[in-house]
């Protein structure tokens, strides 16, 4: 692969200012824009829910059923993902959140008791 210049970067760069001066009310993600993908732009959210995530796929008209749901971690963590377009560039969501760890139930205090 040939080395890249920032101006390679012009497409994602210029997307995260249009989003910012569109949504500056939006939680704020962390960003990954990579030489890799030159293309990409990528919004990710490490919260307890999957709320900001939600919030940014609603303000960007991707709808629901393009998500695509995964666990990773030994299934201690949630992951969604969806991909869109934003101002010239492919925009990529992703949110995490941990999976709640269920308690066993003790004798006798489950249904029917």
């Amino acid at each position: 692969m040939k080395a890249r210049t920032l101006s390679d970067l012009t497409g994602p760069v210029t997307a995260l200012i249009a989003l910012e001066a569109r949504f500056p009310h939006l939680p704020a993600p962390c960003v990954r824009v990579t030489t890799v993908f030159p293309d990409l732009l990528e919004l990710s959210f490490h919260y307890d829910d999957f709320a900001a995530f939600e919030t940014w796929r609603e303000a960007l008209n991707i709808a629901p059923a393009e998500v695509e749901h995964h666990v990773q971690n030994d299934g201690a963590t949630a992951v969604r993902s969806a991909a869109g377009t934003f101002a010239g560039a492919t925009l990529r969501l992703v949110g995490f959140a941990p999976i709640p760890v269920l308690k066993p139930l003790s004798a006798g205090s489950g249904a029917g008791s």
